[in-house]
């Protein structure tokens, strides 16, 4: 039960409740003491007044009033004399004195408890003021038995008081906060568990109806919640679906693109002067078409296979790299260098670093042939105490400021007018395959740097 929310709410209600009427308790029992003890005295002074009016009394009445009155003698101050006005033997000495006229709170509180916990009997001396004026002060001596025996029953009875209305008041708490908190939270995790069954099901989304209003916030922000995910669903769904079609679209495409490559070779041998002036632009065309095929498939693919680590010469496949971007330069005014030691070993796959580094120099390329002025781009690596470092830098126009904003997501991250968008986002998964990051280290109109960082692991 206490696992629950109300059946705690329920606990600590009573817990609370109780240590509230344990505090109302002690004044409470301190005051029953004082009302017992000055009931004492205004029978004592009833008693004492009685003999003043017939001093004449015998012993056995006067032994009777101090009975009555639950006192072993009376000693009243009248006229500023002390009088001893009915007496008896007393079994004992005196304990303590009580003067009932200069206590405080405290100190009531204090001897209630103490006298409620001690439970042998004493002789107590109680100092008061008559009633009505009929002297300066009474004094009475008297045995406490009687008194705590009165405590102990009325504190029993404010007890069974207090248990039962601290389960009279938990009860009703509890039956309360079931009405208002427990079952409506209960309908929210309902609404939760159901809408989990389907959540593309837009009628499962909750539809606020609590009344409390921090519930209700709850309500309302879960609704809104709920509703994007299923916004969300319907929109993978969607891009699923056209993806899958992208793909297939493609890979035809690129089949029909590759054969039609092959009969461009053909036309660029022709003596015609208007073909030879078009062919150049009719095989660009093709190849960006090809391209755009390639990474769209690649990326549609699930994923990237794990790379197949193996320690290769980095120099060596960047000039690979670099042979293949001179023979697509053409008659272009791009150079390209680059500052890779001879014996520089890498350790990764050697054909994902490859298509990673390729993205990279054939971005660049593209960006400075775009702006039809003359660039470099140059590849630089080296190796640090726990990682490989590779720049690729150009002196391209700089990336504008959405590709910068979407650098790395698919289809948004087009710096080119006609770019798919999907270099970079290829470049970074494959270098995340290696455990590595592709950063944007420098982009602005004198050009940009991106760097390859790949950790060296277990080697030495």
């Amino acid at each position: 039960m206490l696992t629950s929310l109300s059946g705690r709410f329920l606990f600590l209600t009573v817990i609370f409740v109780m240590l509230a009427e344990v505090l109302i308790f002690v004044p409470s029992i301190a005051r029953f003491r004082e009302d017992f003890l000055e009931s004492r005295l205004e029978r004592a002074q009833i008693a004492s007044l009685a003999l003043l009016a017939d001093d004449m009394l015998s012993e056995e009445l006067e032994a009777e009033l101090l009975d009555n009155a639950g006192v072993f003698n009376v000693v009243l101050r009248r006229d500023s004399m002390r009088q001893l006005v009915l007496t008896s033997p007393i079994p004992g000495e005196v304990d303590v004195t009580f003067d009932l006229r200069e206590a405080s709170a405290w100190d009531l509180m204090r001897d209630a408890v103490y006298r409620l916990i001690v439970g042998e009997p004493a002789i107590i001396r109680v100092i008061g003021a008559p009633s009505r004026d009929a002297g300066q002060l009474i004094e009475v001596t008297m045995d406490t038995a009687e008194l705590r025996t009165a405590m102990v029953d009325y504190g029993l009875r404010i007890l069974v008081l207090s248990a039962a209305i601290s389960v009279i008041t938990a009860l009703l708490l509890f039956l309360a906060v079931r009405r208002l908190m427990v079952r409506p939270i209960k309908s929210v995790i309902g609404h939760m568990m159901r809408y989990a069954e389907a959540p593309e099901d837009a009628r499962r989304i909750i539809a606020p109806s609590a009344r409390v209003r921090e519930l209700r916030e709850a309500e309302q922000a879960l609704q809104a919640m709920e509703t994007q995910l299923t916004q969300a669903l319907r929109q993978k769904e969607r891009l699923a679906q056209l993806g899958g079609a992208v793909a297939r679209v493609s890979h035809d495409l690129r089949n029909i693109l590759t054969s039609a490559q092959l009969f461009t070779d053909r036309i660029e041998m022709s003596e015609d002067p208007a073909v030879k002036r078009m062919a150049p632009k009719l095989v660009n065309s093709i190849s960006r078409a090809v391209s755009l095929c390639e990474n769209t498939l690649a990326f549609g693919r699930a994923e990237e296979p794990a790379p197949s680590l193996t320690l290769f010469n980095f120099a060596e496949l960047t000039n690979e790299v670099l042979e293949a971007e001179r023979l697509a330069i053409g008659d272009s005014d791009l150079s390209l260098s680059e500052d890779v030691p001879a014996s520089l070993m890498i350790r990764g796959d050697p054909e994902q670093i490859y298509r990673a580094l390729a993205n990279l120099v054939r971005n660049a390329r593209q960006a400075i042939i775009a702006t039809g002025k003359p660039g470099e781009i140059s590849v630089a690596a080296w190796a640090e105490d726990d990682a490989w470092i590779v720049n690729v830098t150009d002196t391209g126009p700089g990336l504008p400021p959405k590709a910068k904003e979407h650098l790395f997501q698919p289809f948004q991250g087009g710096a080119r007018k006609g770019g798919s968008g999907l270099g970079l986002p290829i470049v970074a998964e494959l270098i995340r395959g290696h455990g590595g990051t592709l950063t944007l280290k420098s982009s602005d109109e004198s050009g940009s740097c991106f760097e390859i960082r790949l950790p060296m692991g277990g080697m030495t």
